[in-house]
């Protein structure tokens, strides 16, 4: 397999997509789209979001030290995509891709009701970095969708939810399943009984 060398950049890829919702009160809600987010820490459970200074939801984050990490579906691409590129300077974005704002367990900021699942986040340290600061913050309560709720098992089946990931400039819906955590150990241990 033959490499073509590119100069360094932002290339890992894919990522979530995600609309975090933010704000203290109705009047100062609103929603951002970011990818440049992920887990950080097991226990106790971390996470982050990075953030243009110039975004209109940044002071909002820095003021309230809260958000809300809502996972995106296919249903929600375009309302995911809109709340990217819209500012809410000017548009009231629940309101405009008509999006239920629901009240958090935890935080102040809400939960956008037709995600999913919602982790409610609390800033812990704001680490500048450069074009973006960097959001770490602790995992105070997760929202599950009920439906998704495997009724038998117990088990909160989020491949059923249509997910999507951002990668190089475009949305796409997850794909095909390829295997549980720990099937190649699996495989390899029923070979080896098999061989006895």
């Amino acid at each position: 397999m033959s490499k073509i060398s590119w100069k360094p950049g932002t290339v890992l890829y894919p990522l979530p997509a995600v609309m975090v919702s933010l704000g203290n009160n109705p009047k100062e809600y609103n929603i951002i789209t970011v990818s440049w987010t992920g887990t950080i820490n097991s226990d106790p459970p971390m996470c982050y979001i990075s953030v243009r200074p110039g975004r209109h939801s940044y002071e909002i984050l820095k003021k309230n030290m809260e958000f809300v990490i809502n996972l995106t579906t296919q249903d929600l691409a375009h309302a995911t995509d809109w709340c990217g590129v819209k500012s809410g300077k000017n548009f009231n974005k629940f309101h405009e891709m008509k999006l239920t704002a629901e009240k958090a367990q935890k935080v102040k900021a809400p939960l956008i009701k037709q995600s999913p699942m919602n982790i409610e986040c609390k800033v812990k340290q704001i680490i500048p970095l450069g074009t973006h600061d960097m959001f770490i913050a602790e995992v105070v309560a997760v929202n599950a969708e009920e439906s998704l709720i495997n009724e038998e098992t117990g088990a909160f089946e989020l491949n059923r939810a249509g997910l999507i990931s951002y990668a190089h400039g475009f949305y796409y819906k997850q794909g095909t399943e390829l295997g549980k955590f720990g099937f190649s150990v699996n495989k390899k241990n029923r070979w080896r009984k098999k061989k006895k």
